[in-house]
């Protein structure tokens, strides 16, 4: 079990990772056909678990995320959360669980010393419309270019290159690190050299951001102790049952990979 009150009451940093629309069966698969060689080595034992998400698309399912409402196991028992807003009086929460008395989990954060950044990567994240400043405004400081978003082949690089900068400036700091991976977010046809994108070039997405991945974490775990959360927002269908993209209530986008731990 993670205590998060307890980590956060030590103020040790927090990288939060979604993978833009990654399905659970896509990260399923190419973790254990060995597409992701260096997620394999820093996951926790049994890789990934099947959660389902709060959100059929970017824009709710971060909400969501920020608000406190992480995905949740396909079951009726639940672990205990991470974080929570501070519920009404009738309602006990674990001592694990970091409660923030805010409207959101960066501002109960922030409440706490921590700094909040974001670097961006879908859209949603580019204020280029008045939608895509609605989770950007939350941060303290976000992130955004055309470079990290997912046509361009090699988003993933550059977005922990600013990642791993914003850590180095905050050095011992309290900090809440965000970053949305783009690559497995449509259009990734071209990590097969295709028009056409599909459940496997999602997956040759998620090889190619493997190893920027294990270069982000091992960076920073290398230094001092982490709290990390791996996640995808929702999945998209590929034809499925006549059904294509999010935004539906269908297995495929409800069914997200997750992983927690603490490393360093």
């Amino acid at each position: 079990m993670i205590d998060a009150a307890d980590i956060i009451g030590n103020r040790d940093p927090i990288l939060f990772v979604t993978l833009d629309s990654l399905r659970y069966d896509t990260a399923r698969t190419a973790l254990d056909d060995g597409m992701t060689p260096h997620l394999s080595g820093l996951l926790p034992t049994g890789g990934w678990e099947r959660r389902q998400t709060p959100g059929t698309f970017t824009l709710p399912a971060h909400v969501a995320f920020f608000s406190g409402f992480l995905p949740k196991l396909p079951q009726p028992e639940q672990p205990t959360r991470l974080w929570e807003c501070r519920p009404p009086a009738f309602k006990t929460v674990p001592p694990e669980t970091f409660v923030f008395d805010a409207p959101n989990l960066l501002a109960g954060l922030g409440q706490h010393g921590y700094r909040t950044a974001c670097v961006g990567g879908v859209t949603y994240f580019s204020r280029e419309t008045p939608l895509g400043s609605v989770l950007p405004d939350m941060f303290d400081e976000d992130h955004w270019r055309p470079a990290f978003c997912s046509p361009e082949p090699d988003s993933t690089r550059h977005q922990v290159d600013r990642a791993l900068e914003i850590a180095d400036l905050f050095g011992k700091q309290a900090l809440f690190l965000f970053l949305n991976v783009s690559a497995t977010h449509v259009p990734h046809g071209h990590y097969l050299g295709d028009s056409h994108d599909s459940a496997a070039s999602q997956r040759a997405a998620l090889a190619y951001a493997d190893q920027h991945l294990g270069r982000l974490i091992t960076t920073l775990t290398a230094r001092r102790r982490w709290l990390i959360i791996l996640c995808a927002d929702h999945g998209d269908a590929f034809g499925e049952d006549g059904f294509h993209g999010r935004d539906i209530a269908h297995p495929v986008v409800m069914n997200v990979p997750y992983a927690a731990m603490v490393r360093g």
